[in-house]
C-alpha cells in the first residue's frame, strides 16, 4: 500500500513539490494569463494549507485540490470587484530572462490560449479537467456536482469551439478529396 503525505507541514511541502508544477498549468490554461494562474495557485495552496491535517487524510487529494482550484477560477470570474486593486509603484523590477521566457511559452501556446481565452467559463473548465488531468465525463461530472451529459455537451462545444477558432487563426483547412485535389473514393 502507498501511503500519502503526512498531515504535518513537512507533508504539504512534499506534496506541493510534487503538485505545483501540473497545477500552474491547469491554472494557466484556466486563467490564459500566467500572472493570474500564480495568483490563483497561491490562493488555492493557501486554502489547501489551512486545512492540510483533514485534507492529508483524505482518499483523494488531487481531485479535492482540482475543486479548490476551480472554484476560485470561477469565483473570481463571478466577482470582479473582489479582485486586488493596482498600486501606485510596483516593489521590485522584472527579471528580463523571465520575460523572455514567457514571451516564448506565450508565442508557442498563444493560438490554444486565445482559444481557450474564447470560451464560456463552464467549457474552459470541462476542457481543461478533460485534457490536462485526462479525466472521464464521469470524474468531470462528480467533482463539478453536473449531470454527466452536461460534461458531454460542455465538452463538444467546446472542442468544436476551439477546433474552429484555430482552424481560422492557423488557416488549417480539413483534409478532404476536395481539398487535396483527389477525387478518387472507395470503389
Amino acid at each position: 500500500m502507498v501511503e500519502g503525505p503526512t498531515a504535518d507541514e513537512a507533508g504539504f511541502r512534499q506534496w506541493v513539490a510534487v503538485r505545483s508544477t501540473p497545477l500552474r498549468r491547469k491554472a494557466y490554461l484556466l486563467c490564459g494569463n500566467w500572472h493570474t494562474a500564480d495568483d490563483l495557485l497561491q490562493e488555492t495552496l493557501i486554502a489547501v494549507y489551512a486545512s492540510w491535517p483533514r485534507v492529508a487524510s483524505s482518499r483523494n487529494i488531487d481531485a479535492y485540490v482540482n475543486r479548490i482550484l476551480i472554484n476560485k477560477y470561477v469565483d473570481d470570474r463571478r466577482r470582479p470587484w473582489r479582485r486586488e486593486r493596482p498600486v501606485d509603484e510596483l516593489p521590485d523590477t522584472a527579471d528580463e530572462r523571465a520575460s523572455s521566457a514567457f514571451v516564448e511559452v506565450e508565442g508557442r501556446d498563444s493560438p490554444l490560449a486565445r482559444a481557450l481565452a474564447a470560451l464560456p467559463v463552464t467549457q474552459r473548465t470541462v476542457l481543461v479537467l478533460r485534457h490536462t488531468d485526462d479525466l472521464s465525463v464521469e470524474e468531470i461530472a462528480h467533482q463539478l456536482d453536473l449531470p454527466a451529459g452536461t460534461v458531454k455537451s460542455r465538452l463538444s462545444r467546446g472542442s468544436e469551439a476551439i477546433r474552429n477558432d484555430l482552424e481560422r487563426s492557423l488557416a488549417i483547412t480539413p483534409s478532404t478529396p476536395e481539398s487535396t485535389g483527389t477525387t478518387e473514393g472507395p470503389r
